[in-house]
């Protein structure tokens, strides 16, 4: 999990919003273009075109919108982009096993959830070269993380071997590069591309480079 900075929503939503009157109230049966793809887009290029849960590389065509608290608790928080994100699987193939937004749907609990919007987020996990992502191992945040990976099956076969196909150019010179080097290559997974894109899986690789 990688830590992601809300951004400003985009102006055409907030005008959209402001629209609001007596007769009429936006919800989110209301959503529709082009307000809802400005939004998403927004939400992609604020995570580096990363899945904000598991890091996966994702397009408009595959993720969804995601809602970190659920909709149903509110229906303010709906619309709240601060409350937005956006979650790969949008489609799942026949068999695939759910997992990040999908396989959260409606769960939410405040103590327990470790979320990608809080910025000590990459501190409650640690990854293995085999491409496990585990809860790290201070005991105050062991738990939450623990219980995070287990409802958003961030640790089902399929993200583990996409993981550890994504470190295994790292693990190939780990032991072989310079110190400045390995700091020059924590900073360059640290950032996006000219394209705006973090590279797949970059906490896992980011971990492991520190470690």
């Amino acid at each position: 999990m990688k830590y992601i900075k809300k951004s400003e929503e985009p102006k055409s939503f907030t005008v959209w919003k402001n629209l609001a009157n007596e007769d009429w109230q936006p919800t989110w049966d209301d959503f529709r273009k082009p307000q809802k793809t400005d939004v998403h887009d927004s939400l992609l290029e604020e995570q580096g075109f990363i899945c904000c849960y598991c890091g996966r590389r994702i397009t408009k065509d595959i993720s969804h919108i995601e809602h970190l608290k659920p909709r149903y608790l509110n229906t303010e928080l709906g619309l709240e982009y601060t409350n937005m994100l956006a979650s790969c699987q949008r489609e799942r193939e026949r068999k695939e096993p759910l997992h990040c937004g999908s396989k959260k749907d409606h769960w939410y609990d405040e103590d327990l959830i470790v979320s990608p919007i809080n910025a000590n987020c990459e501190e409650f996990f640690k990854y293995t070269d085999d491409g496990q992502i585990l809860a790290t191992n201070n005991s105050k945040k062991q738990l939450a993380a623990e219980t995070t990976i287990d409802k958003l099956a961030l640790n089902i076969d399929k993200l583990k071997d996409l993981r550890a196909k994504a470190l295994e150019p790292i693990l190939e010179i780990i032991n072989t590069i310079t110190e400045e080097d390995r700091q020059d290559l924590i900073l360059g997974f640290s950032e996006t591309d000219s394209k705006g894109h973090y590279e797949e899986f970059c906490a896992a690789i980011i971990y492991l480079l520190k470690n």
